[in-house]
């Protein structure tokens, strides 16, 4: 999978400008604030349609611009696309793949697989579990669209079943159909569980080895996936881990009804990262954490490798200013295989990089 050219108008600070891309490590220099990380949303809006840094589409267009245009040529699965975007305020955006016109952005769903990497996600195994969540969700979507389909609707469901908990009592003729959408959460949860405890059981053959490496022998990382308490085994057949949410549900329907909220459902899962045994969030030092994120995201690539039969595009965003010099080191050992686009200051040596590319950016212009 190689990104080759990108040409962007009115996209962020970017009047205009065009790249082309090494498919091997592309180094994207500059002061802050001049556009480095801009490139990198662009070239990762094509990998699910969307930015890691809004939802709101409006703020990816330049100030003095009333729409944006973003173009990225790329070769995926020995196939050359030439995918096209064009964002409008107060106007739906329009998507295009190899110059016709897609319905939606599952039109574009598998054609560019990413891994993103900021220095927000050090912050992975601290954070709460709506990161860890995230990050499971956003990895998944992009291997298989049905998931993605299903986190959709499912956030659909909860927020329809949220409104019936929080009026119901001003309401009442909302009880209706509460229940209904208490049946259908737990339906589409229980696909939900399916793919994070499959997509868990691949994270695992590869994440604990690379932390291993990471540490020097000195730490073994666990994965455990953590859903409602009635889920005995989350790879269970569907059916039965539908009965066993759809139990849980109802245990819970009186607390709902009181606290105006939905308690139940795997919304409210969680990634359990532990370090010897014990649990990474609670009892890991910052530089355990760290070099566990670290690990989960260089696996995610591997992951996505071993089921695409190709890399992913890595895309890294000021990381290693972010690392200590061990740290730094072993993600540059771990890189290569792939197309890389690595931002990084001025003062840090590119050729350090092993760059086929060097890129300079300033003032949201390429120099």
């Amino acid at each position: 999978m190689i990104v080759r050219r990108l040409k962007l108008e009115g996209f962020r600070n970017y009047r205009s400008a065009e790249a082309e891309f090494h498919p091997g490590i592309n180094v994207i220099v500059g002061e802050n604030a001049q556009g480095k990380t801009n490139l990198l949303e662009a070239v990762g809006y094509f990998s699910g349609c969307r930015s890691h840094r809004t939802r709101a589409e409006r703020e990816l267009i330049h100030f003095d611009r009333q729409e944006a245009a973003l173009e990225l040529e790329l070769t995926s699965r020995g196939r050359d696309f030439r995918l096209q975007a064009r964002l409008a305020r107060g106007v739906r955006r329009q998507l295009w793949s190899n110059g016709v016109r897609q319905k939606s952005a599952a039109g574009l769903d598998g054609i560019l697989n990413t891994v993103l990497f900021c220095p927000e996600d050090l912050s992975l195994i601290k954070a709460g579990a709506a990161e860890r969540r995230r990050f499971l969700d956003e990895a998944i979507g992009q291997l298989r669209p049905r998931y993605a389909e299903a986190i959709a609707e499912y956030r659909k469901l909860q927020e329809s079943k949220t409104r019936i908990l929080r009026d119901w009592q001003d309401q009442p003729a909302m009880m209706d159909t509460l229940d209904t959408y208490s049946l259908r959460m737990c339906r589409v949860g229980a696909q939900i569980v399916r793919y994070r405890a499959r997509y868990l059981a691949q994270l695992g053959r590869f994440a604990p080895g690379i932390h291993r490496e990471f540490s020097g022998g000195r730490e073994e990382l666990g994965l455990r996936y953590q859903t409602v308490k009635t889920v005995t085994d989350p790879s269970a057949p569907l059916e039965e881990v539908f009965s066993q949410l759809l139990e849980h549900m109802r245990a819970h329907r009186r607390a709902e009804l009181e606290s105006r909220s939905c308690l139940s459902g795997v919304h409210k899962d969680d990634l359990i990262v532990e370090i010897n045994g014990v649990s990474a969030r609670t009892y890991g030092s910052q530089g355990q954490t760290r070099t566990a994120a670290l690990s989960l995201k260089l696996a995610e690539r591997e992951v996505s490798r071993d089921d695409q039969g190709e890399a992913p595009v890595l895309l890294l965003d000021d990381v290693l200013s972010e690392l200590d010099a061990r740290r730094q080191e072993f993600v540059l050992n771990r890189i290569g295989g792939g197309q890389v686009l690595i931002t990084c200051c001025e003062e840090e040596t590119p050729g350090r990089l092993r760059a086929g590319k060097v890129l300079r950016v300033h003032g949201g212009a390429l120099v």
